[in-house]
């Protein structure tokens, strides 16, 4: 922020959050320095730990500037300290608001198994050896922001709680395009997951897509898909799959249970995008594993290459993102792993041979 009150444009803005996060994000900034010096980059707290500084898990002045930046890579945040803290003051709480209020609809999360790491899956290398698929989950809609929802004492005993599943046309149509557009950039296929034989807002879903696919995109090809199936066919043949594009619900389901074809959870990145020229939203898809922070076992690859999405998607560094994927798979190749990838090398030792590798 300059002398006079306004906000100067950063390029990326931290928030390493709570638990393993810090320590992620920590070996991020000795990539920014060792890769792009020049990037202009600024951290705040956030989650628990700025719950804990100021009472609430994001405050203005950091949605502020995450809403100047040119994009954001976050840590992690949450864990059972803050388990009795009000619901809209909880970590998750600042997560849900800082996608709201930086207008992130779409969330691309790759499904990819580098070669070195192909036996460190739990399903056979012949099933996820050159695996490369990518789901994009809508972010901002359905149930985890529906309404109403809530917990209600029954007259005679007992509780009732509610969440409401709510989609609007636009809201399935945006997140539809982009998986079009990028089905188009890859293998040229998409598969939309939903439950249209039980839930409306479901079929509503296909309806949508369908439409959206015959007036713009007849080019790429459709399959649509119960996301119950899509969960049996992630495991039985994931490679069958380019770009799923599913709701909030099942995207963070469906997420999940890709990544672990990958190896681990700490190996996958994920980019959430909204309008063209809009700051983007980065962050591994591994939650804050109190268990192990502070502890030096966090693998720090899954919030790396959230960086190396930030650079391509964002901050127009193609060239670096590419130097940045090729270290990564470098390192692996040189035999580096971390505890959850069945190594031992530490936290800081990972970021050593992603350095090394880049050197």
């Amino acid at each position: 922020m300059t002398s006079d009150g306004a906000m100067t444009m950063t390029d990326l803005l931290l928030l390493p959050g709570d638990g393993i996060g810090p320590e992620v994000t920590a070996e991020v900034r000795r990539v920014i320095a060792a890769l792009t010096p020049d990037l202009v980059v600024e951290e705040r707290p956030f989650g628990g730990i700025s719950y804990d500084q100021s009472g609430s898990p994001l405050t203005d002045e950091t949605l502020a500037l995450a809403k100047a930046s040119k994009a954001v890579l976050m840590g992690a945040v949450g864990g059972p300290k803050w388990a009795g803290v009000p619901r809209d003051k909880r970590p998750e709480a600042g997560l849900l608001a800082l996608r709201a209020g930086m207008e992130v609809f779409a969330n691309l999360r790759p499904a990819l198994c580098f070669g070195p790491l192909a036996d460190a899956s739990s399903l056979k290398r012949e099933l996820v050896e050159g695996l490369d698929f990518m789901i994009v989950r809508e972010l901002t809609g359905g149930i985890y922001f529906g309404e109403p929802r809530f917990i209600e004492d029954l007259p005679g005993g007992g509780k009732r709680a509610v969440d409401t599943q709510v989609y609007t046309t636009a809201e399935i149509e945006r997140v539809a395009r982009v998986a079009f557009e990028l089905a188009r950039g890859r293998r040229n296929k998409v598969h939309s997951a939903e439950k249209s034989n039980v839930m409306d807002s479901g079929l509503l879903w296909r309806e949508v897509v369908t439409d959206l696919h015959r007036r713009e995109f007849a080019d790429v090809e459709l399959e649509h898909i119960l996301a119950d199936n899509a969960a049996m066919q992630i495991v039985k043949n994931p490679k069958q799959f380019d770009v799923m594009v599913t709701d909030n619900l099942f995207g963070d389901i469906l997420s999940d249970a890709a990544a672990q074809l990958t190896g681990s959870l700490g190996m996958l990145p994920s980019a959430a995008l909204g309008a063209p020229g809009k700051p983007g939203l980065y962050e591994p898809i591994h939650g804050s594993a109190p268990d192990i922070a502070g502890q030096g076992l966090a693998n720090p690859l899954a919030a790396i290459l959230s960086f190396e999405m930030a650079l391509r998607w964002s901050l127009d560094r193609t060239a670096a993102a590419d130097r940045l994927q090729a270290a990564v798979i470098k390192a692996l190749e040189d035999g580096a792993r971390t505890r959850d990838l069945g190594g031992r090398l530490s936290t800081v030792q990972m970021g050593d041979a992603v350095l090394a590798a880049l050197a």
